[in-house]
């Protein structure tokens, strides 16, 4: 489901040409963006475009509830999807500094269960491995997307679904959970591997991944909207999600949920709040005079280690960020590490294919301002 971080688009950082010599005329950016909307069958969008340590262009567009004309802003709630696993990643980062875990330990070596590939049983899987998906942990998608619970937070323990699917004798194990590959083979994008890795954080700190982000990301870095799970917040703040019909002409609204492995998907923040955040990772780790990871745990967190395109939860090469993409989300989180400009997108419906498109026809755009 949430695999979505490979759509960087190629010409976004055309999108700043405007911040060097001509303002931006956000009266005609408007029309435009509400126009392309509309074409692409989309209820709502924000959008953030960053600088350094600024916040240089926000707006929302449309609506977070179109039934009650609740207009999409800038402090419109909605769960980001795989952009969360970068928190994961700076969580065990920050971790790893306070000598909580290392990066190569065989991850029986902390786990209260045992996680063995029984295609290669003599193969230990690292932290490493899980935060680059070269673990050889494969996602059953009919099993993971049972795992969603529409209508509220799941029920289900991170650990008690973890046990399941990895451990022989869990309801949901089976030899085809993992790959024929060994650890650091090969890239197989997993979510259940992702949320291994923030079941790890809780099992190190003693402390749910919600409390541990929120001690060292979201209070340090005023992301006061920013939470995992739905009964943490007010439910009036939350956009509502869509999803289009073939042909663009009706949008169904798609009930709330919450993920069981919801450390691969689970955040739900606002385009400000994740400005800060990525205004911090930007600046090395520091924003607003404060620092969150040493500046060599971000290099560390950013450099790769099997492949030149993606390393411990971050997209990476010209442009470093992540996307994500769930039931009703479309969300975008991209920055130039060599000019220090971002942007972040977040839409609120599922459409057939139309979201990479006009994403494009908004970076040309900009690219001609």
């Amino acid at each position: 489901m949430k695999n979505l971080f490979f759509l960087v688009p190629t010409i976004i950082w055309g999108t700043f040409t405007f911040l060097q010599g001509s303002e931006l005329d956000t009266a005609e950016f408007d029309t435009y963006i509400n126009r392309a909307i509309s074409d692409a069958g989309i209820a709502g969008m924000g959008i953030s475009i960053v600088s350094n340590d600024s916040i240089v262009f926000t707006n929302g567009y449309g609506y977070a509830d179109i039934e009650n004309k609740i207009p999409f802003t800038s402090n419109t709630v909605m769960n980001i999807a795989s952009i969360s696993k970068t928190l994961v990643g700076v969580t065990i980062m920050h971790a790893i500094e306070n000598n909580l875990l290392n990066l190569d330990d065989d991850v029986n070596d902390i786990l209260p269960f045992t996680v063995i590939n029984p295609k290669s049983p003599e193969s230990v899987i690292t932290l490493r491995h899980l935060m680059s998906h070269m673990s050889g942990i494969h996602d059953d998608n009919i099993i993971y997307q049972n795992s969603y619970h529409y209508g509220g937070d799941s029920p289900t323990p991170l650990r008690e679904f973890l046990e399941d699917y990895l451990s022989p004798k869990g309801k949901y194990y089976s030899e085809d959970n993992f790959t024929d590959n060994k650890p650091g083979e090969e890239f197989e994008y997993s979510n259940i591997g992702a949320g291994l890795a923030g079941y790890i954080v809780e099992v190190a700190t003693g402390k749910p991944l919600s409390e541990v982000t929120k001690e060292i990301i979201f209070k340090p870095l005023g992301m006061i909207n920013t939470c995992w799970f739905l009964s943490e917040m007010e439910l009036s703040k939350h956009s509502k999600l869509y999803e289009s019909t073939e042909d663009n002409t009706v949008l169904k609204q798609i009930q709330l949920y919450g993920l069981t492995t919801y450390p691969d998907g689970g955040v739900r923040t606002t385009i400000t709040d994740l400005s800060h955040y990525l205004m911090c990772i930007m600046n090395n780790g520091s924003y607003k005079g404060v620092q969150i990871l040493k500046e060599s745990s971000i290099v560390d967190m950013l450099s790769p280690d099997y492949i030149d395109s993606y390393t411990k939860f971050w997209g990476i090469g010209e442009e470093i960020g992540h996307g994500g993409g769930d039931p009703g989300v479309s969300t975008r989180m991209f920055f130039d590490p060599k000019n220090k400009r971002g942007i972040i997108i977040f839409i609120n419906t599922s459409s057939y294919g139309n979201f990479e498109k006009t994403e494009k026809r908004i970076y040309e755009f900009l690219k001609q301002i």
